[in-house]
């Protein structure tokens, strides 16, 4: 398995290496026989030329000298994973995870024995895909232990080692398998990893709803997110997460709509239009995913009645797009549309999902105190003959001129005032 190392500065123009908290890291943990790399993410970005993102060091002090020196430096160090060997040190206001190398002598799932070491090959061996398997040096010198610079360059995702042991230590390493596809592999998933993913796919079962969500939320914002789903679905592995029917047509519907429209990627509006017909499904899925009060809310108005779209004209949109409020609104237009086939040809699904910016609601401009001059008392009536003169308003399309306005009200009124007679 272990590779000679690349044994040239292939980084040394990478600006977080000459300076920056990484650097003061790597400069503070370098001296007096210790040594410390970037490892993972950061190497592999790099030499895909993407962002670093965030960033990990690995080095062969223990824990106890890494929270020695930064004190000595006056830098802050936090003991966020201290029995794993993790001190976090605080930069500027950024977070640096420095971690002892390690070797796991027992392995089972996320509660995994490790031991520190020295050995530079072997915590390289313990991580998940060879691309993440890569670390640099001070100087910039890339080490590549396990293939990771091949299969970086060919967008290729791949475990170290034995993929069925791999996924067997920790089976969230399925949805991280995909996961990484769709943001930097390319084609079909490696069939190895794959076939590997679905003998372990029994195994999903015992990972916890956060951690599930997490992964997910991450995948389907990536570039690949549609492959890598199709992917799943094939495997039968999302069935197993959602507990329904995945629906990955409108899923790359969606994503179609968002790029045609220049929106961000929302987590949310993928995660439903992969998983949401009705509102069952929503409160399904946010259940079995453990989803927040904010997306479980998002997913259930997404899956309201967005089959009455297709119908509506833009006076009615208008009337939706005041009771729901903007956001709601054009998640539900594009949950619609997305389901509806995605067509980006059609001129009225792109009128009816950019009307929000077009249109600005009024604001109802009855109040309280016009029925109370008609002789409304204050109490539970007063409540309903605003609601039923709010609803006039609507159907009447948000007439502002004050003809229109007593007229609804007067009529708002008398309505009430013969309910209370009967």
């Amino acid at each position: 398995m272990s590779a000679e190392p690349i044994l040239e500065p292939v980084l040394a123009d990478a600006p977080w290496l000459i300076s920056g908290g990484a650097a003061r890291v790597l400069q503070l943990l370098n001296a007096d026989g210790e040594e410390a790399r970037v490892v993972g993410g950061t190497v592999r970005n790099a030499l895909l030329d993407l962002p670093p993102g965030d960033m990990d060091i690995a080095t062969t002090a223990l824990p106890e000298e890494v929270i020695r020196r930064a004190k000595a430096a006056g830098i802050k160090s936090v003991p966020t994973g201290i029995d794993h060997g993790t001190i976090t040190l605080v930069i500027d206001g950024e977070p640096y995870e420095v971690t002892t190398l390690r070797e796991d002598t027992e392995t089972f799932g996320r509660k995994a024995r490790v031991v520190f070491g020295r050995d530079w090959v072997k915590d390289a061996e313990r991580r998940d895909f060879t691309m993440n398997g890569l670390s640099v040096d001070a100087a910039g010198v890339v080490y590549d232990y396990v293939g990771g610079i091949a299969d970086a360059k060919a967008r290729r995702v791949r475990f170290i080692g034995d993929p069925d042991q791999r996924i067997a230590e920790d089976y969230l390493r399925i949805l991280r398998f995909f996961r990484i596809h769709a943001a930097f592999g390319a084609g079909d998933p490696d069939r190895d990893g794959y076939l590997a993913c679905i003998r372990g796919r029994a195994g999903l079962a015992t990972l916890s709803a956060e951690r599930v969500r997490m992964e997910m939320l991450k995948l389907l914002v990536a570039g690949g997110a549609s492959v890598a789903v199709l992917a799943m679905v094939d495997a039968g592995l999302l069935q197993l997460l959602i507990g329904g029917v995945a629906y990955a047509g409108p899923l790359t519907a969606m994503i179609a709509i968002e790029r045609a429209l220049d929106l961000p990627a929302s987590p949310t509006r993928r995660l439903a239009a992969l998983t949401v017909a009705v509102t069952e499904d929503a409160k399904r899925v946010a259940t079995r995913l453990r989803l927040s009060n904010a997306e479980a809310k998002a997913l259930d108005s997404m899956g309201h009645r967005w089959w009455r779209f297709p119908t509506k004209d833009e006076a009615n949109a208008r009337r939706l797009l005041y009771r729901l409020g903007t956001d709601r609104y054009h998640d539900r237009v594009l949950l619609a549309w997305a389901r509806a086939g995605g067509d980006m040809t059609s001129s009225r699904w792109r009128e009816l999902a950019e009307l929000p910016q077009s249109w600005t609601a009024p604001k109802f401009p009855l109040k309280a105190a016009d029925f109370i001059a008609r002789g409304m008392a204050e109490g539970p009536a007063l409540g309903h003959v605003l609601t039923l003169a709010e609803d006039a308003w609507l159907a009447a399309d948000f007439p502002l001129d004050q003809a229109a306005l007593a007229s609804i009200a007067d009529q708002a009124a008398a309505r009430v005032a013969r309910d209370q007679k009967n």
